[in-house]
This record gives structure tokens, sequence and C-alpha cells, in this order.
């Protein structure tokens, strides 16, 4: 199987790697705006770098990986269908709505899979919880508290292009709380702020959020997120039940520095740095998932109409946001288009 991989930055570089123990994945080929860095890339992992997008197609491919920049996604989807090949985005789908409306759309006319790249959905702690509640074992679910923390901001550059610290980062967390649930969010109250360094606040952006979400059967749920949280990565999640509960991201490594006196574990020395280190395993089986879907094996994990359903709540909250008033998801919500909960 000869899988292409678009765009060679972090998280491509990440993934090309990743490709190359996948199983049944025999070569890979990697393409980028800017040539010379998709072949050092080719030259560090030993695979083939493309002249440029056009030409790694015109190769014949049996899926492409697409990990360029986010106003690049829905574009390169859009080729990918149009070239009959199976493709993996990275989140976001797009930057807004219609764009995102118009992958969808597009992606449902057709029989080619897409699969969009939310990750902790393969994070084993995140699949234990769900089987858990969806198993009966914890009862009736009362409230769930998600929190995802960088342990340093992005780069300056960054900011303006990247939709938001509700679409790029807390968005992860309202896709994993739908998958688990199996609920709709219904309404949001959101809240940002700035501390931190100025261009957060230049590029119309927060580097600290909270949102509180109501779900379709009264669920409660608090999202936070932040772009300082100087102890280490932290992305975790409290699943409570009436007869028991669940805690995920709760391992050695997990950044947790105690102010109690007895505490019978200890963390580890190297709490997470980043995202990948923290869903390093996660990745690997996402890809290897991809794979599957692109020899026709299995469906689609994470549709682009699902993963339209999480931007509407991260819409939603950005809405709120910037009004101070609590948000319905519904008025943000484009007529006649959505996925389902998250199966």
């Amino acid at each position: 199987m000869k899988i292409g991989l678009i765009g060679t930055g972090r998280i491509g570089a990440f993934h090309a790697t990743t490709l190359r123990s996948v199983p049944g994945v025999t070569d890979v080929v990697v393409a980028d705006l800017d040539a010379a860095r998709a072949a050092a890339l080719a030259d560090t992992l030993g695979v083939r770098a493309a002249a440029g997008i056009e030409e790694m197609y015109a190769d014949g491919l049996d899926g492409v990986v697409i990990t360029a920049a986010t106003s690049a996604h829905a574009p390169l989807i859009h080729q990918a269908l149009d070239a009959g090949v199976p493709v993996f985005c990275e989140k976001p789908v797009a930057l807004d709505v219609p764009g995102t409306v118009g992958v969808v759309e597009r992606a449902q006319a057709g029989t080619v899979p897409v699969q969009i790249g939310f990750q902790r959905r393969f994070d084993a702690g995140y699949r234990a919880a769900r089987e858990a509640l969806r198993s009966g074992e914890l009862g009736w679910l009362h409230t769930l508290r998600a929190c995802t923390g960088d342990r340093t901001p992005p780069p300056a550059g960054y900011i303006p292009t990247s939709g938001g610290l509700f679409r790029d980062c807390s968005i992860h967390d309202f896709d994993i709380l739908r998958w688990l649930t199996g609920r709709e969010v219904v309404s949001v109250y959101a809240q940002g702020a700035n501390r931190g360094a100025s261009f957060f606040a230049d590029g119309d952006d927060v580097d600290t959020c909270a949102a509180l979400l109501r779900f379709d059967d009264d669920t409660l749920a608090t999202v936070t997120a932040t772009r300082y949280n100087g102890a280490g990565h932290d992305v975790r999640l409290e699943v409570c039940g009436s007869e028991g509960a669940r805690f995920v991201g709760l391992d050695d490594r997990a950044p947790l520095p105690s102010a109690e006196a007895a505490l019978s574990w200890r963390r580890a020395a190297d709490p997470y740095a980043t995202f990948m280190e923290r869903f390093h395993d996660a990745y690997v089986t996402e890809l290897g998932v991809f794979a599957e879907v692109a020899a026709g094996r299995t469906p689609s994990p994470c549709t682009p109409a699902e993963a339209l359903e999480a931007l509407y709540v991260a819409e939603a909250c950005e809405r709120s946001r910037r009004t101070g008033e609590p948000v319905a998801v519904a008025d943000v919500r484009a007529p006649a288009v959505g996925a389902g909960p998250g199966v």
C-alpha cells in the first residue's frame, strides 16, 4: 500500500515516521509546498519525496494523509476526493462552518472515505472510560470535567491562522465528550482571558478559556484550556456517574504536583511536555486504522460530519465568549447538515 503525506512540519514528520511501520504500508511518499523541507524529511526517514502534490498523485496512491496548514485542509481534502484517494486529515476540516459543510456534503455525496484526526478516540484511557460508562457500570452520568493545558504556548505566527483556542484546542474535548457519551451538546456558556503574551489578544484570541456545556439529557460538562500550563502538558477527563467514576489521563506522567502531605503515589520526573508525547500510542493506532479504511476493510471512524458537530460546539463557545451570553448550539448550526451522536 502506497500512502502519500502532505505537509512535513512537526506533526507531518511524526506521522510520516509512524506510517513507515504501519502494517500493510510498503511505500511512503511526502510532499510539501516547501519542496526542500519535504526532501530533507524524506532523506532523514528513508522515504520518497515527490516534486509536488500533483506529482505525488500522478505517481498513484492508495491513501493520503494531510498534515498541512489548517487553511489548506479543505482544498486538499477536495483534491483527494477528486483523485478518488481515501484521505486522512488532521483536525479541523476547515476554519469555519461553511468550509466544513462543503467538505461534509462532498464526502457524503461520494464513496471515497474521509477520516478526520481526533486522536483521543484511539487513546486507551478514553476508550476504557467510554466502555465503563456505556456498560452501565458508572450508573447515570451527571458531570464531566475536561481539561487541556499546553505546557508552552505556540509561536506568535500560529495564532492568526489557528481559529482560536476553542476551535483549535478545546475542539478535541468537544469531540471526545460527544463520542464518549453518545449525546449532543445543546447549549454553552463560555469565557476567555489573556494573562500571557500580547500576541494572543493581538490575534483576537485568548490564552485561557472555560466553558460550561449542557447536553440533551441535562448532563453538565466543564471544559477548560490554557496555553500556559507550566507543570506540563495536561489532558484529562473526569467521568462522574451515580454509581462510579473514571479519570482519564491520571497516569505517572500526568503533571499533577500535589499540595497534600499524604499521597501514596509520586508522579514521574518527566511529565508530558507535548501532545505528541501524551498521545503517542493513540496516534499510532489512529494511522493503523486509517490504513484499514484506505484498504476498504473498515469504515471511517471519524467522518467530516462528526467533526462538524464538534465545530458547532466550538463556534457556540466562541460566540458566547464574545457576547458574554449563553448560546444554543442550534443557533450556529447549518440547516439540514448533521451526523447524529458519536458512535
